[in-house]
C-alpha cells in the first residue's frame, strides 16, 4: 500500500466533521473522494497529504515515497512565469541535485507534456486563464518530485478547467504508469463525468455510512449502483429494528423481573437494540437528506417565441468569436453553450439577452420584453457583508413563494442551512453555502428565461442533481453554460459549440455530437495556429463585421484600452478569485477582524469586475454605433 489511514478524525471547533474514518491507496488506484459540502473532503484530502493534523487517527506511507498535494486554488507570486514556476519547483526535487540546468530541462519536459504552448511559457502566471493556471500547478507539483511522484492528490482539479482541458487530465491521470502518470492518484471532485471516466475506486464521505464512508471498487455508475444496494439494506435494517424496539417495549410495559438473570439479559439486550436504532435512524435521516431543494418560478408566459437571433457576430480585439448564428427561445427550450474557456459564450450571453449589441445580425424579443433571471458565475449579487438572513430573505420574516407564504427558517432548511447560520454574514459561508444562497434568491423570482452561467461551481453532487431536476420541470426557457458534461447530457435538448477559427459554430442536439464538434474545433484551431506561425506577418484584421470606419468612433486612448479589455477582465477575476479564497479560510472566518476586512476586500474586487464589465458594453455599444 502506498498509503494507509486510519482511524481518522476531525473537528472544527464544536462542529465535528467525521471520525473513524478510514482509507488505503495502493499502487494504480484512482480514487475518487465525494461526499455533501461540509462533510470533510478537501480536509481529509489535506491530511493524507500531511498538510493537516487529524485530532486522532494516523497517516502512513512506506518510507521513500513521494506524495504530490495540488490544492483547489493555485498562489503564484506576481511575475511568475510557468518556465519560472516550474524550474523553481524542479529544484526542489532531489533529481536534479541542485542543478539548475537540469531543473530547467526538467520543467521544460513536463510543461510540454502537460500541454503548454511556447508561447505561454513566459507569460506571467496572473495573465493566464484558470485553465492554464490548474495545469500549471499541476505542473509544478510534478516538478517538484522529478516527474515521477508515487501519490498524486488533487482537490477539485476540474474547478476552471473547460472541457478540453477536464478531457486532458482525464487522459493524463489514465495514461500509462511510465509516462508522468502518477503510480496512484486520489481526487476530490464533483464531476460526475469525469468520475465515469477516471475512477477505478469511489469512497464517499458521509454520515449515512456506519464508519463514515462507503467505498466501492469501480467507476461512478458502479458506485451508484452499490450505494443504492446499501441504502436499501440499511433502511431494511431500520425496519427491523424498530419492530424489535417496539416488541421489548412491550414486553417492559409488562413488568419485566429486572433481578432475574435471563431478564436482566434482555433488558441490557433491548437497552443496546434502542441505541443501534438511534444510530441507524440518524444514519438513513442523512442519507435521504439528499441536496437543497429547488423549484424555479415561472412567470406563467405563453408567449411562443421569447427570443430570436438572426445572423449574430461578435468579436473583439481582431478575433471574431461567433458568427452567422440563429437562435430561437421559447417556452420549454433547453439550450447549452460549449466551449473552451475564452471562446466567447459569457459574450453570447450577453448579446442574447441585450446587455452587449451585437456586430451584425439581430436580436429580437417578445413585446413586452422577457423576465430574464441570472444566476451570474461570479455571484456578486449579494453583497459579502449581507446576513444570510437578509440575503435569503429580503422582505422581512417570510417569503412569497409560488404564491405561498414561507417562514424564514422553512425556506432556510430547504436549502440546507442551520437555523443558526441565518446571522451569518454571506461572506463567511463556504462556496457550496454562497451558491445556494444565490440559487434561494434568484427562486424568489418569476422568470421567462433562466441563465445559468457555471451553476455547478462549488456544489455537491446530491445538489446538482436537484438542480438538473428544478431545470428540467421549468416551463420557460434555459440557457446554460457548464463545464459539467454530466448535467448538460440531462438537460439540453440543444447545445452551441463555440471555439472555431474564424468564429464558426456548431449547433447540435446531444452531448456527444457537441463533444465531436468540439474536438474539431480544436484540431482546426490547432492547424490555423501551425499555419499562423510559419505564415509571415501580417497587418492585425479586424472583424468583418466591425468595419474600419466604426472602430474610428473610439479615441486612441479608448482603443488601446478596449483592446486590453479582456485581459483586464481576466486579471480582475483572479483577484476576486484570491478574495474569495480568503474569505472562504477557517483562519480567517474565526477572526472577527481579518473576516471584515477580507469580506470588503471581495467587494471591493467584485465591484472592480462588475465595473469592467460595464465599462466594457460601454466601450462596445460605442464603437458599433
Amino acid at each position: 500500500m502506498l498509503l494507509v489511514a486510519t482511524d481518522l478524525a476531525k473537528s472544527h471547533g464544536l462542529r465535528e466533521l467525521f471520525h473513524g474514518v478510514s482509507v488505503g491507496v495502493a499502487a494504480g488506484d484512482r480514487v475518487g473522494l465525494i461526499g455533501p459540502n461540509g462533510a470533510g473532503k478537501s480536509t481529509l484530502l489535506r491530511m493524507l497529504a500531511g498538510a493537516e493534523e487529524p485530532d486522532s487517527g494516523t497517516v502512513r506511507t512506506p518510507r521513500g515515497t513521494v506524495v504530490v498535494y495540488v490544492a483547489q486554488r493555485d498562489d503564484f507570486p506576481a511575475g511568475t512565469t510557468p518556465r519560472s514556476a516550474a524550474t523553481d519547483a524542479a529544484l526542489a526535487s532531489a533529481s536534479v541535485h541542485g542543478d539548475r540546468h537540469e531543473a530547467e530541462v526538467l520543467a521544460g519536459t513536463i510543461l510540454g507534456k502537460i500541454g503548454f504552448p511556447e508561447s505561454l511559457m513566459d507569460e506571467p502566471a496572473e495573465r493566464l486563464s484558470g485553465g492554464w493556471r490548474k495545469r500549471l500547478s499541476i505542473a509544478c507539483g510534478l516538478c517538484s518530485a522529478g516527474g515521477t511522484p508515487d501519490l498524486l492528490l488533487l482537490d477539485e482539479p476540474t474547478n476552471h478547467l473547460d472541457v478540453e482541458g477536464i478531457r486532458w487530465l482525464e487522459q493524463f491521470l489514465t495514461r500509462p504508469t511510465n509516462d508522468l502518470r502518477a503510480g496512484a492518484s486520489v481526487f476530490v471532485t464533483h464531476d460526475r463525468a469525469f468520475l465515469e471516466r477516471v475512477a477505478t475506486r469511489i469512497v464517499e464521505l458521509s454520515r449515512a455510512y456506519p464508519q463514515g464512508t462507503l467505498a466501492v471498487d469501480g467507476n461512478y455508475p458502479e458506485f451508484l449502483r452499490r450505494r443504492g444496494e446499501f441504502l436499501e439494506a440499511q433502511a431494511r435494517g431500520e425496519a427491523t429494528l424498530a419492530n424489535e424496539v417496539r416488541i421489548d417495549d412491550a414486553w417492559l410495559g409488562r413488568g419485566a423481573q429486572a433481578r432475574r438473570t435471563k431478564a436482566k439479559g434482555r433488558i441490557e439486550d433491548s437497552a443496546e437494540r434502542r441505541d443501534e436504532l438511534v444510530a441507524i435512524s440518524a444514519r438513513n435521516a442523512a442519507a435521504a437528506a439528499g441536496g437543497a431543494r429547488v423549484d424555479f418560478s415561472a412567470s406563467g408566459r405563453r408567449t411562443r417565441r421569447l427570443v430570436q437571433a438572426v445572423g449574430i457576430a461578435k468579436g473583439f480585439d481582431g478575433r471574431t468569436l461567433f458568427k452567422g448564428l440563429d437562435l430561437e427561445l421559447g417556452p420549454g427550450d433547453r439550450l447549452g453553450l460549449m466551449g473552451p474557456n475564452g471562446s466567447g459564450k459569457s459574450t453570447l450571453l450577453a448579446v442574447l439577452c441585450g446587455e452587449l449589441a451585437s456586430d451584425a445580425g439581430s436580436v429580437r424579443t417578445a413585446d413586452p420584453a422577457p423576465r430574464v433571471v441570472f444566476l451570474r458565475q461570479q455571484r456578486a449579487e449579494i453583497p459579502l457583508q449581507t446576513l444570510l438572513r437578509d440575503a435569503i430573505c429580503p422582505l422581512g420574516d417570510f417569503v412569497d413563494f409560488q404564491g405561498r407564504a414561507m417562514h424564514i427558517t422553512a425556506w432556510a432548511r430547504q436549502f440546507l442551512f442551520a437555523d443558526a447560520q441565518l446571522l451569518q454574514p454571506v461572506g463567511s459561508l463556504s462556496g457550496g453555502e454562497r451558491a445556494r444562497a444565490h440559487i434561494a434568491r434568484m427562486m424568489l423570482e418569476p422568470a421567462d428565461i433562466l441563465v445559468l452561467d457555471e451553476p455547478t461551481n462549488d456544489l455537491d453532487i446530491p445538489t446538482l442533481e436537484v438542480l438538473e431536476r428544478a431545470i428540467e420541470s421549468f416551463p420557460g426557457a434555459v440557457v446554460l453554460v457548464t463545464h459539467d458534461r454530466a448535467m448538460l447530457g440531462a438537460v439540453a435538448r440543444q447545445i452551441v459549440v463555440l471555439g472555431a477559427p474564424g468564429g464558426e459554430v456548431s449547433a447540435v442536439a446531444s452531448l456527444d455530437q457537441a463533444l465531436a464538434a468540439l474536438e474539431r474545433a480544436e484540431q482546426a484551431s490547432a492547424r490555423a495556429a501551425r499555419g499562423a506561425a510559419n505564415a509571415p506577418a501580417a497587418p492585425a484584421a479586424t472583424p468583418a463585421s466591425a468595419p474600419p470606419a466604426v472602430r474610428r468612433r473610439l479615441g486612441f486612448k479608448e482603443q488601446r484600452e478596449l483592446d486590453g479589455m479582456e485581459a483586464a477582465i481576466e486579471a480582475a477575476e483572479r483577484a476576486c478569485a484570491a478574495a474569495e479564497a480568503a474569505v472562504a479560510d477557517p483562519v480567517v472566518a474565526a477572526d472577527h477582524a481579518r473576516m471584515a476586512t477580507a469580506c470588503r476586500t471581495l467587494e471591493s474586487a467584485q465591484a472592480s469586475v462588475a465595473a469592467l464589465y460595464a465599462r466594457w458594453q460601454e466601450l462596445e455599444s460605442r464603437r458599433g454605433g
